[in-house]
């Protein structure tokens, strides 16, 4: 497969939203660290609002990153609204506290809401969770599911959609997949009710990862590598979301001999000339160097995506927001998504 043929297989499979993305109810969205995984996360809650839906986007690794990118003040352990969507959508956010979620568990579960808060005074919350690592995503991930599959007195879900800002690609399998490894450990009661819809609900078709990427190689290296555990995990991998991607200002058949640095520059300063640019060497020179850099760039960036598309994954194209990102460019970014089938 060609670059051109990689760009343009992964342009098709972008346009199309599958079916199968369509129909999950949550929706992780990891990346490594720099890619823009937060600020894709709050774009994708905001397309999946629009036309009138009510989308929660969860953040779980106390950063408070939501409500920077979004402009608000931090955001406490309750949902709260945070931006309109198009049409008349809403998207509310949640910043689930681990030892807040503790003390949920244990009043829901154990009606213990009086001992909780003494345990909390007393560090055995800090212990249990130093204690038993893994019940820290088990208690994150377990709100999760109460958000999903909450519903109101008409029987219609609270959340069309729940969208998790969720941890790096390093992690995320470890994350999604640890509350197996509890219910091997919790035998009986609620502990085990409770992991066991959750293992349900993370390997069900309401459930899919997708994974921010830049045209870089270690960004592309380690969302092939995400795609693989998730596979070997048996958990869903959804779309790619390709980050900050920028036009090429070169015709493809002039990008390798520019890569090369092999640029004519006295037929381009006659090129110039005839159109009305006359220009100092020292100026030509310079440019025609930017045209080799960029050249490299685009050659590196067509590689990267050859290498994507041999995940065989759907992939969105978000592009480079020169001017910084703020609640303004979330709905660019959101409209770019929905232009490409998300819904």
């Amino acid at each position: 497969m060609t670059s051109l043929d990689s760009l343009d297989h992964l342009a098709h499979a972008g346009a199309g939203w599958t079916a199968e993305l369509a129909r999950a109810r949550l929706h992780f969205v990891t990346g490594k660290g720099g890619t823009g995984k937060t600020t894709l996360a709050t774009a994708l809650s905001l397309a999946l609002a629009s036309g009138g839906r009510r989308v929660l986007l969860v953040e779980v690794e106390g950063r408070q990153g939501i409500a920077q990118v979004t402009d608000n003040e931090p955001l406490p352990y309750g949902e709260r609204h945070v931006l309109s969507a198009r049409d008349g959508g809403d998207l509310r956010a949640l910043h689930i506290d681990a030892e807040a979620a503790l003390l949920e568990y244990f009043d829901m579960f154990y009606n213990l809401g009086f001992a909780g808060r003494t345990l909390r005074r007393m560090g055995a919350v800090e212990f249990a969770t130093t204690l038993a690592p893994g019940l820290r995503d088990v208690l994150l991930t377990g709100k999760i599911k109460e958000c999903v599959s909450r519903t109101e007195s008409d029987g219609r879900y609270t959340y069309d959609h729940v969208v998790v800002d969720a941890p790096p690609t390093g992690r995320v399998v470890k994350f999604l997949d640890v509350t197996r490894a509890l219910t091997d450990i919790a035998k009986t009661g609620p502990i085990r009710s409770q992991a066991e819809g959750v293992v349900k609900l993370m390997h069900s078709e309401n459930t899919v990862v997708h994974i921010v990427t830049l045209l870089e190689e270690m960004p592309v290296r380690e969302t092939l590598e995400a795609v693989a555990e998730l596979d070997e995990a048996d958990l869903r991998p959804g779309a790619v979301l390709i980050n900050r991607m920028r036009p090429p200002r070169l015709p493809q058949d002039t990008l390798p001999e520019a890569a090369r640095g092999n640029l004519d520059v006295d037929t381009i300063r006659r090129e110039l000339s005839r159109i009305g640019y006359d220009l100092a060497d020292e100026v030509l020179h310079g440019l025609v160097a930017e045209a080799s850099e960029h050249a490299k760039r685009v050659t590196a960036e067509q590689s990267a995506l050859d290498q994507l598309a041999e995940g065989d994954l759907p992939a969105l194209q978000l592009p480079e927001l020169t001017a910084g990102v703020d609640v303004a460019a979330l709905y660019e970014l959101a409209d770019t998504l929905s232009e490409q089938g998300v819904r």
